[in-house]
């Protein structure tokens, strides 16, 4: 187990040796030996030991708390760093233009050829024109892409892309469960809630391993640098969405896994729609199953799980950003 996810409410995280143990009303829910745990995701009320925060501390693992319905509210980190030069040459970075735009074209590059890719899988049993018209879209991004001279470019041709992708995206759902297009705040239909949640999830993964190699999260070169905005990390992500996120969306829904009963509307949150504690469970469970699946890594020709690419990809934009390598390579599937 990589990530430790807790969401039984009023449950207690503790620390005996060399294992955790979360505990609710004196009877023992879980044992997870401490030493796999590299990530630890806190949904709702569930109180974790001092012990446990020494011990998260004292070996650098990421512990991000939410809310019980998965939104973000911050994370435990030792402020202890040997990455000062990092951190500089990223600034730099980042104050560079031409580098910047560079960095940003990539990871768009990965994002419209991924999505294209998963569009294409789909379009081989769906003959759907819907289908064939946006994958030819995706395919004139990329091409608009290479003539892209600056940043405000790049960030036009993500976003018109990206209408155009939920747009074939809707069709591949098999039952109607109102999604009509891609609405964030507040999702207002089970499969923008599904979306949101997943991309949540995906962010905290990237953000992690970004920490781990040193680099900034609030620094980025596509998304802008704003106050509290993990930058980077909705950067990185980008190249994964489609293969991770939409993937398992995808399958949940078409599959039956979770279906409208799964999810519940709240009227005080502008007609929000969130999913039930259940189904929580429930795409955690696939969501942990995709980011653990293994794939041959398509720089490095090794076997990863695709967890591990997040930080195989981070490790590579260090050595771009350090000098050592000319160009980012993004993640790209075929």
């Amino acid at each position: 187990m990589a990530v430790l996810y807790l969401v039984e409410q009023g449950a207690t995280l503790r620390k005996e040796a060399n294992t955790f143990i979360v505990t609710k009303e004196g009877q023992t829910l879980q044992k997870v030996p401490s030493t796999k745990v590299e990530q630890v995701v806190i949904f709702g009320n569930v109180n974790l030991t001092t012990p446990v925060i020494h011990d998260l501390l004292d070996r650098g693992i990421d512990c991000v708390f939410c809310s019980s319905t998965g939104k973000y509210h911050g994370r435990l980190f030792s402020t202890e760093s040997n990455f000062g030069l990092l951190r500089q040459a990223q600034l730099q970075a980042i104050s560079n233009p031409e580098l910047k735009s560079a960095l940003a074209a990539e990871i768009v590059r990965a994002k419209l050829s991924n999505e294209r890719t998963m569009l294409m899988r789909y379009a081989r049993e769906d003959q759907n024109p819907v289908l064939s018209e946006a994958i030819e879209h995706l395919s004139e991004g990329l091409r608009r892409l290479e003539r892209a001279g600056n940043l405000s470019t790049v960030q036009g041709i993500e976003g018109y892309n990206s209408m155009i992708y939920y747009g074939a995206f809707k069709g591949l759902l098999k039952y109607d469960l109102g999604f009509r297009a891609r609405i964030r705040r507040p999702p207002r239909d089970p499969v923008n809630s599904l979306l949101s949640f997943g991309y949540t999830l995906l962010v905290y993964g990237v953000q992690a391993a970004i920490r781990t190699v040193g680099l900034d999260p609030f620094l980025g070169f596509l998304h802008s640098t704003e106050y509290s905005k993990p930058s980077l990390a909705l950067d990185l992500m980008e190249e994964f969405r489609p293969i991770i996120v939409d993937s398992i969306v995808l399958r949940a829904i078409n599959t039956r896994s979770l279906t409208a009963e799964d999810f519940e509307a709240s009227e005080e949150r502008g007609g929000m729609v969130r999913l039930t504690q259940e189904a929580i469970r429930k795409f955690l469970a696939l969501y942990e199953e995709r980011v653990q699946t293994e794939v041959i890594h398509p720089h490095t020709n090794t076997r990863a799980t695709y967890r591990r690419c997040f930080e195989l990809q981070a490790r590579q934009l260090v050595r771009v950003i350090m000098g050592k390598e000319a160009a980012y390579k993004p993640f790209l599937v075929k």
